[in-house]
């Protein structure tokens, strides 16, 4: 056990001095690391948001205004089955309505009531609710009557499937818009069944975050009515506030869809207008839209139309002429952050269903410098005591072990540096773990080469008997921890998962220190001093 090929020697060597040198990257100011070559390690720990601060919000699915646009669609396709013609047959109504989660119809002949309950259960689809509710399939509406009144309503498996997938959905499109922002590692859940926790790490403009997730991004493109002279509805026209007026109010016309919308956009970028040198929005259309754009700027040249982006007219142009390739721009009195943001919520899509806001908090720089330095004074009066400790139990193998204990240090911290991990209170807690449970590793094995010398056993059979009986225990005590780890990364999130992170890759350095590290520390002693007793 303490004789050691060179190649197995290299190799611990190679890795203690790579530990050192990508955990050296973290003592270094960031101005130094960006200015040496390309070589020299540039990765650092992430800090999490109780370390350097930054946004943290809790949305929540509005569910009245999710389920009031899907009964609309409903409505109307219930007014249009019992419109049908059906062997010569349509089914007379009135009272169309809705109510709740339902909508409701009377049937005026009492004997088209069972015909009508037919009709409508034909528009039930099954849909698979194993990803968002209990069970694995179910229809999305059920038809029930109360005398001539027909009934469709949606049935509760729907209603939570419709909010779990809207919120998964919600969940994908923040992520890309805050990936865009540069956020290092946010954390964005499900939290329950209808809220998304998201927490960004060193954005400290909560207002800013907030604009950019909640906007829901619903794009269109709609004519304006010849008639501007004031704000008052007309049965053909719609009022939208000007995005920056809210009094002053545009007149779009509803007598026809809309014309192009979002879900045809490829692309939108920030630029500057190249005669007023103003910031402005470029987008560019997909095939489908670049022939829509075409076919209405064709059409309605000397007319204006309205970009309206979440229910705000952003601009109304007038059609000068054609535009034939599918691009266009977006003005208004933008700033350039402004621009940046909202070419990148056009980027990301629209989110499926509006979220409101229910818990704020803005952690500051302060409170994580704190955290950091409640952080620092506790991992060092530990790790102090446990040198002290050590080396006034052990001696001269005290200090091999400490030597030992700094490498492993060094090897965490370069671990989770080139993983770009991000480093949380808790994280700190399982690197203080492991250091303790890389001490205990040696304390194994210490305890056990005493226990040999005192069978009578010579110094260097002593240490290697030692050595080799503690391995099982050793390994069977981190095994069992680290799959703790790995369970509590795969069920956890956020800080949970940072602290299982910490805790498993501590694991793995610890045992290499304390057991590999250590004993080839001790065996260029023996094979230095040819000791004729053990001073342990």
């Amino acid at each position: 056990m303490l004789h050691f090929a060179k190649w197995k020697t290299t190799l611990i060597i190679v890795v203690s001095v790579l530990g050192l040198f990508f955990s050296s990257a973290n003592l270094v100011p960031e101005t130094f690391r960006q200015s040496v070559d390309e070589w020299v390690p540039y990765n650092t720990l992430n800090l999490g948001l109780d370390l350097q601060g930054g946004a943290h919000v809790v949305l929540e699915v509005d569910e009245e205004k999710l389920f009031t646009n899907l009964l609309e669609t409903l409505k109307g396709d219930v007014r249009q089955t019992l419109r049908r013609d059906v062997d010569g047959k349509r089914i007379r109504y009135s009272q169309l309505r809705r109510t709740g989660h339902e909508v409701s119809a009377r049937i005026l002949n009492e004997a088209d009531v069972s015909d009508a309950v037919s009709r409508l259960s034909a528009l039930a689809q099954p849909i698979d609710t194993g990803l968002f509710a209990q069970g694995n399939t179910a229809n999305d509406i059920e038809v029930s009557t109360e005398g001539q009144r027909v009934v469709v309503r949606y049935t509760d498996a729907y209603i939570e499937f419709k909010v779990g997938q809207g919120v998964q959905q919600s969940i994908e499109v923040i992520r890309l818009r805050i990936d865009e922002l540069g956020v290092t590692e946010p954390v964005i859940q499900r939290q329950g069944i209808d809220r998304i926790l998201v927490q960004a790490p060193g954005l400290d403009d909560a207002e800013r975050l907030k604009e950019i997730i909640g906007k829901t991004a619903k794009l269109f493109f709609r004519l304006l009515c010849e008639d501007q002279s004031d704000g008052a509805p007309r049965s053909t026209c719609q009022p939208y506030k000007d995005k920056d007026d809210p009094n002053f109010l545009y007149q779009l016309r509803t007598d026809s869809p809309s014309i192009v919308d979002g879900a045809d956009l490829v692309d939108a970028q920030p630029t500057f207008d190249q005669q007023t040198n103003r910031p402005i929005v470029s987008f560019r259309f997909n095939q489908r839209g670049a022939v829509k754009f075409g076919k209405l700027t064709q059409a309605h040249v000397g007319d204006r139309f309205a970009i309206v982006l979440d229910d705000e007219v952003y601009s109304a142009p007038e059609i000068q002429s054609a535009i034939l390739g599918g691009s266009g721009i977006i003005t208004g009195q933008f700033t350039i952050q402004e621009t940046n943001d909202l070419a990148l919520v056009l980027r990301t899509g629209s989110l499926p269903v509006e979220l409101t806001f229910v818990e704020e908090r803005t952690v500051g720089p302060s409170l994580g410098a704190d955290s950091i330095a409640a952080g620092k004074i506790a991992g060092l009066i530990g790790l102090t005591a446990v040198v002290v400790f050590i080396i006034i139990s052990y001696g001269l193998f005290g200090i091999f072990a400490n030597l030992a204990l700094g490498i492993n240090i060094a090897l965490i911290v370069g671990v989770l540096s080139l993983l770009q991990a991000t480093l949380t209170l808790p994280g700190i807690a399982g690197i203080v773990l492991t250091i303790g449970m890389a001490v205990d590793a040696n304390v194994l094995i210490f305890e056990r080469i005493r226990e040999e010398i005192r069978n009578g056993k010579t110094p260097i059979a002593s240490i290697d008997t030692g050595y080799s009986r503690a391995l099982g225990t050793i390994l069977d005590a981190n095994i069992t921890t680290f799959i703790a780890a790995f369970i509590l990364f795969g069920l956890g999130s956020g800080p949970i998962r940072g602290f299982s992170v910490t805790l498993g890759v501590g694991i793995l350095t610890s045992v290499f220190t304390a057991f590999t590290l250590t004993r080839l520390i001790v065996a260029l002693w023996v094979h230095r001093s040819k000791p004729k007793e053990v001073p342990i």
